[in-house]
């Protein structure tokens, strides 16, 4: 299952450096995870300063 970025993303981009895939990019308001990209292993939410990253 993919990860996904809840609104309690501050925009910061430390999830965004440590994706292997280049899943996860800058939204409007805070970044997102191209579930089709992501492979699910959880290197971003490791790296998340306000675990605003989950699996769905």
């Amino acid at each position: 299952m993919a990860y996904v970025i809840s609104d309690e993303c501050i925009s910061c981009g430390a999830c965004a450096d440590q994706c292997p895939v280049s899943a996860i990019s800058e939204g409007d308001t805070q970044y997102n995870i191209d579930a089709e990209t992501c492979i699910s292993c959880g290197a971003c939410a490791d790296q998340c300063p306000v675990s605003a990253i989950s699996e769905d």
